[in-house]
């Protein structure tokens, strides 16, 4: 499956809540979601009522989008999860949120999620001083995440980070603002996770 190059506004109002995809303006008025009533398109106000597998299906779907992964990647760490000891949909939310990407915009370095995945891939990222360009690297506890220092004063990484104050930043991450730098005090408690999410429809419609 390829790369989505549509709005992502439109996948916002497809699953009919914020999935904060665009940065800045899902903070402002001009948020499609709070623009518009419905789903996309000629029938987006018509709602059908949603069978079992439909729920499912919207979850895994809205999963997905919020971290930005394409439908090989996405069941890959599901297969991943479902190899852990723990319980499967603990552990893929996770290993969602130990991806390097996922990480970078939890920091507020990036505006968002696809953002991050950029200055990833690009290189401006260092774990523990050495670069990695892999979006989906898995941080460890202990792991340091830095701008590289020929990058640091890149308007927009400043940006991101005058635009993460209006939303906080998790108890497991220790942020050094003044040195574009962050140590991943401990892996996140699914608690500690607030985006509304129900693994265990994901778990149901895989086991299917």
């Amino acid at each position: 499956m390829g790369r989505y190059c549509g709005s992502v506004c439109r996948l916002c109002r497809v699953e009919g809540e914020k999935l904060f995809l665009k940065g800045e303006r899902c903070f402002s008025a001009k948020c499609a979601v709070e623009k518009r009533e419905g789903g996309p398109g000629q029938h987006g106000k018509r709602r059908s009522k949603a069978s079992g597998y439909k729920l499912q299906l919207r979850e895994k779907q809205k999963v997905k989008r919020v971290y930005g992964l394409n439908e090989e990647q996405f069941r890959n760490t599901f297969a991943k999860a479902a190899q852990s000891k723990g319980m499967t949909g603990t552990e893929l939310i996770t290993k969602l949120e130990k991806r390097l990407d996922n990480m970078v915009f939890r920091m507020g370095f990036a505006y968002s999620r696809r953002h991050a995945r950029q200055l990833v891939r690009h290189g401006l990222m260092l774990v523990n001083g050495k670069k990695v360009d892999i979006p989906s690297y898995q941080v460890s506890t202990g792991d340091v995440v830095e701008v590289r220092p020929k990058s640091k004063d890149k308007i927009a990484i400043a940006g991101a980070m005058v635009l993460a104050q209006s939303r906080s930043i998790p108890t497991w991450i220790n942020v050094d603002r003044e040195n574009k730098k962050a140590t991943v005090e401990s892996m996140p408690t699914r608690d500690q996770i607030t985006q509304p999410m129900n693994e265990q429809l994901i778990v149901e419609l895989y086991s299917r």
